[in-house]
């Protein structure tokens, strides 16, 4: 086993995998599979501000499908990050959860927390650009899917855990400017984005701020357990999706406070490079901000 790198000078963030079936068939007829590793962005600069990622690539033959194989690839995925000057990092987010338990098995005893979450914002661009531009280019590539994927069963929404839910909420917006300096902050927890390079700087991003006098950080820890992936409006329901499945009701809106909640997230998706947050204060006069999360309406997978 190769030995867990010291931290480097550059400080790594949590890690993003994939290791999933790719469109391509070898010459013995089997899928191809794919391990993917990249560091999440540091800050919510645009485009990450000058902040290094790193990147982890490798195939894998159909046989070798399995947590030993997805070990030894962690272990040389740690060894190159420490040789390109990359600190360990501390988390491990995995993306599908067909995977969890083969990842968590891989994981062990090489000090990551393996996070079930769908906050692998980079992870995913960086997938959609290679089914764009590398896969196409590969011999054996198929065109459409190699079997025509399940239709997902989405979870019904289920009240927020008691201890996250703050006494008020309402909506709100932000200039993209503002998401831009939030790295600048002084907020208790956080979780940041890269702003897409070429929107305006005065572009308003939609989003929810949740009050409570007496426990606003401890709902910020809360609601940072939960890992955050987007707002929804299905129906006349506020949803946060979260984790790798999870889908929480926030609130029960009017007809008319759905409708128009609905056009304000469709507009952000289409205009606004699909950006929301989340923000939790003592309360809406508060400069206090104890928890601020940048968040993305991707599709589903």
């Amino acid at each position: 086993m190769r030995p867990v790198p010291t931290p480097a000078s550059v400080p790594c963030p949590d890690w993003e995998i994939d290791f999933y079936s790719r469109p391509i068939l070898e010459p013995d007829g089997k899928k191809r599979w794919e391990l993917l590793i990249c560091s999440s962005p540091l800050s919510g600069q645009r485009n990450g501000g000058s902040s290094p990622m790193f990147r982890f690539a490798r195939a894998c033959p159909a046989a070798s499908v399995n947590s030993i194989w997805l070990r030894q690839s962690l272990e040389q995925a740690l060894a190159d990050a420490a040789e390109q000057g990359f600190g360990m990092p501390k988390r491990l987010r995995c993306w599908r959860s067909s995977m969890r338990t083969m990842v968590q098995r891989a994981a062990e005893g090489l000090g990551l927390d393996l996070v079930p979450s769908r906050r692998c914002y980079a992870l995913i661009d960086w997938l959609q650009e290679r089914e764009r531009h590398v896969y196409p280019a590969e011999a054996g590539f198929q065109a459409g899917p190699l079997a025509p994927p399940p239709t997902p069963v989405r979870p019904v929404p289920v009240p927020l855990p008691e201890a996250a839910r703050g006494e008020s909420w309402n909506w709100a917006t932000l200039p993209l400017q503002a998401l831009e300096e939030a790295s600048d902050w002084d907020t208790g927890f956080q979780d940041l984005l890269p702003c897409p390079p070429d929107l305006e700087a005065s572009l308003l991003i939609p989003g929810i701020r949740l009050f409570s006098k007496q426990r606003s950080l401890a709902i910020a820890a809360l609601v940072a357990g939960l890992e955050p992936v987007r707002l929804e409006v299905v129906g006349r329901q506020l949803i946060l999706e979260a984790g790798q499945d999870d889908r929480w009701l926030i609130a029960s809106l009017t007809e008319q406070e759905a409708q128009s909640a609905s056009a304000v997230l469709a507009e952000a998706r289409e205009r606004g490079g699909a950006l929301q947050f989340i923000a939790v204060q003592p309360h809406p006069e508060a400069n206090q901000l104890d928890g601020f999360w940048m968040l993305r309406d991707l599709p589903d997978a």
